[in-house]
């Protein structure tokens, strides 16, 4: 049985909401008015979730490409350095199966074009958000370093991630909540940043059949001002801060992020949502958590806390060889014991 905080996650599991990757970044109306947004000039109404990405914690979210001109059709994060080459987590269904490294190149934060020469995606990721979206990451290697994203990102390896504030950060389409999705909502090809409260929050199953949901997300809820949608998430009907928001379809790989003790960690990874991502849709959120081993494997030097208390651990490993030099792990088949 999934641990399940709030409510449960049957919704999905029986597929009264059909999981899709996410599409638009959309935000509460009132806010985009604030912010100067009306017909005619809907692009210019997202100031404040422009300068909530902009933060310097976020700065290691890059853009993907496949052409190396059109950018945001997905994120990702960088987490390390090894070796002399870069490393970027991201969502599993980024890629299609199988993973081709020449699919997309790297924009890093100051703009530089890097490009991809391997990929890793999780061994249990089958393509299907219904019954894996827990296992919707991947790991891309870039055939340089990224010198310019800031201190390297601590990885959350708790499970207080219920009921607390969120804030997801990608590089998707836009809109708003009454509308949803609209292409003349985006301009330019800056990050966004929106926020959400934890409403729903699924362990990982280890050992779930293959056609059965194996747990291991976040969902958060886009409720209306006037708290006058229902939570089917149990959680609250009204926003939390003017900057909620849901996923959009290029904001797919890009990172979750929770407060934990005063410091930033990447708690989730950007996997997909319901709807048009309009009022009363949802979005979900790979735990980062559960993937400690495989991660490490894969980026030694890679940084992770549990929080309060539990400094983080990694820090401070060298940008070099390890003893036992690099381990491949095969996109398609693995050890699936280690997670």
């Amino acid at each position: 049985m999934h641990a399940i905080v709030r409510f449960t996650a049957a919704l999905v599991a029986v597929g009264v909401v059909v999981a899709a990757p996410g599409h638009a970044v959309t935000i509460l109306d009132s806010t985009w008015e604030s912010e100067g947004g009306q017909d005619g000039r809907e692009w210019a109404g997202f100031g404040a979730h422009l300068r909530l990405a902009a933060e310097p914690q976020f700065r290691g979210v890059v853009s993907f490409s496949s052409d190396g001109e059109s950018w945001g059709e997905a994120s990702g994060t960088w987490i390390a350095n090894y070796n002399g080459r870069a490393y970027i987590l991201t969502a599993g269904h980024v890629y299609e199966l199988p993973a081709d490294p020449e699919e997309y190149v790297v924009r890093s934060p100051s703009g530089e074009v890097l490009e991809v020469d391997k990929v890793w995606i999780h061994p249990k990721w089958n393509d299907d958000f219904d019954t894996r979206s827990g296992y919707d990451i991947a790991i891309v290697r870039l055939v340089e370093p990224i010198h310019d994203a800031g201190p390297q990102p601590v990885l959350y390896t708790g499970d207080d991630e219920a009921g607390k504030l969120i804030t997801f950060v990608g590089y998707g389409e836009r809109g708003i909540g009454s509308i949803g999705e609209d292409e003349g909502y985006l301009r330019g090809t800056k990050k966004a940043a929106a926020q959400g409260v934890v409403d729903e929050w699924v362990d990982l199953t280890r050992q779930a059949p293959e056609d059965e949901d194996a747990g291991n997300y976040l969902g958060i809820f886009l409720p209306r001002e006037d708290g006058g949608i229902e939570n089917d998430m149990g959680g609250s009907s009204r926003p939390a801060t003017p900057l909620v928001g849901l996923l959009g379809a290029g904001d797919s790989g890009g990172s979750a992020w929770m407060k934990v003790g005063g410091q930033w960690m990447i708690v989730g990874i950007n996997s997909n949502g319901s709807g048009n991502a309009e009022y009363g849709e949802s979005s979900w959120f790979t735990r980062v958590s559960p993937f400690r081993r495989w991660i490490e494997r894969i980026v030694p030097n890679a940084v992770f806390s549990d929080g309060p208390g539990h400094g983080p651990s990694n820090m401070g490993l060298a940008d070099t060889p390890s003893s036992k030099g690099e381990v491949d792990i095969p996109y398609t088949k693995g050890i699936e014991k280690e997670f």
